[in-house]
């Protein structure tokens, strides 16, 4: 006799050819209360579990974590020691080749320049996939990431976790109450970066840590030496591997209004400090963007500032209270008051005393549904449930693609005029927008 091993997908894939009907009785009901079928868990495979990816690996923890793999060693022995079944890979396309029909998810916290690589193959695998934030480094990569997600019908998710949480659906019901009345003006300010920007290429040689395989890390990236400038953290300040601190923190605190307000694409995006050198993000910017009137709301300025910059005092902070109240935060300005929020939404709060005691002791009516989080979010969703909130293709695409518009702004120097998302007033350069990869890395 010989045996033919067989995979669950083909598996299910002969049973449904045949037409046949069988009913399974859950193992749930036969393991007695607090049982979990193993039928009803993912196999989850984390790409990058290091870092974010610590904090996203214990997130999906409650499925089975099926596969690891990073390229730096040292985090994959310690996530290893966490979850002693798991298989073990640093890269990530000998995991999905090998492992594909054992997968049924990814999450992927590399740095922003493997984003796009590593979830377009998951999802043209069939794979759901929960993504870092940004969604990717460049407005193509979301462009196709967003695409994809339509394509393979598969669930997403990006990880800008206060989408998920109660201050951003309280924003929106306070706002949509008339708190504030009509908002026009949104301001933005973070104490990032917290790593080395505005510098130089380093000219230093290196050799490479034991326990990083330098040339998996470039992925998709032109190659370089290696130096420690680079990784294992700072790479948020290189064009070619992040987007700065707007990249890092915009997708998070613009969030809230991208949604409440459907802020949609801006019609002119001027920067007021630029890159001053050619491959790393500046150490402090200020960006406007305008948002034209768009169905029932009036036209938006919003304000970004990042470097430890932030707006004026605004007059309901008295001189005796410190400001910025937080180091990190945004500000919505209406005709009738104003609202502070950390830059996850959380905490909001009305900038006039007694007019924030009153809502939050008589709050408007909920409107908008309260979720678990965000990655009990995107585990319904790859469970047959509703779309996660920050799904590609419905919000963290556009939301990641808006954000993205005001990098383009600072790395040109150029005020940018657009029209329906496109720029009509100057020529960015190609690889600004669409990068080119290495051999062995494609979409």
């Amino acid at each position: 006799m010989t045996t033919n091993q067989i995979s669950r997908r083909d598996f299910v894939g002969d049973v449904a050819a045949t037409g046949m009907a069988f009913t399974i009785v859950p193992r749930h009901v036969l393991g007695g209360p607090g049982y979990r079928a193993p039928s009803d868990s993912l196999n989850i495979a984390c790409i990058g579990v290091g870092g974010r990816g610590q904090a996203d690996l214990r997130g999906v923890s409650g499925e089975n974590i099926y596969a690891l793999c990073d390229v730096d060693s040292r985090a994959l022995g310690a996530a290893s020691n966490r979850h002693t079944s798991a298989k073990r890979y640093k890269d990530f396309r000998v995991m999905l080749e090998r492992e594909g029909d054992n997968i049924d998810a990814v999450t992927v916290a590399t740095p922003d320049h493997t984003h796009t690589v590593a979830a377009m193959m998951a999802m043209k695998m069939g794979k759901h996939v929960y993504c870092e934030k940004p969604l990717a480094r460049t407005i193509y990569e979301v462009q196709q990431l967003t695409e994809a997600a339509r394509k393979y019908g598969v669930a997403t998710q990006m990880g800008n976790q206060g989408h998920a949480g109660e201050g951003t659906r309280q924003i929106r019901e306070w706002v949509e109450a008339g708190a504030i009345g009509t908002v026009r003006e949104i301001q933005y300010w973070t104490n990032r970066p917290i790593w080395p920007q505005a510098i130089e290429r380093p000219l230093e040689s290196y050799h490479v840590p034991a326990y990083l395989d330098w040339d998996l890390w470039l992925g998709p990236a032109a190659a370089r030496p290696y130096n420690p400038a680079y990784a294992p953290f700072r790479w948020r300040g290189w064009w070619d591997f992040g987007s700065g601190a707007l990249g890092d923190i915009a997708c998070h605190s613009m969030d809230a209004a991208f949604w409440a307000l459907d802020l949609g694409h801006p019609s002119r995006v001027e920067p007021e400090f630029t890159a001053l050198f050619e491959e790393s993000a500046p150490a402090v910017s200020r960006i406007s963007y305008d948002f034209p009137a768009r169905g029932g709301r009036q036209a938006i300025k919003v304000v970004w500032r990042d470097g430890n910059l932030s707006p004026a005092r605004p007059e309901e902070i008295g001189d005796e209270r410190r400001w910025p109240i937080e180091s990190s935060g945004q500000m919505w300005v209406g005709d009738d008051g104003k609202l502070f929020a950390g830059i996850y939404g959380e905490n909001p709060r009305l900038l006039d005393a007694e007019r924030d005691k009153d809502i939050k002791a008589n709050p408007p009516a909920e409107k908008y549904p309260r979720t678990e989080g965000v990655y009990a979010e995107w585990i319904d969703a790859c469970k047959g449930g509703q779309p996660a909130g920050s799904n590609f293709a419905g919000h963290s695409g556009p939301l990641t693609e808006m954000v993205l518009l005001g990098n383009l702004a600072v790395r040109t120097g150029r005020v940018l005029e657009l029209t329906d998302g496109r720029i009509t007033n100057t020529v960015v350069p190609e690889e600004y927008i669409k990068p080119s990869y290495r051999e062995g890395w494609s979409l």
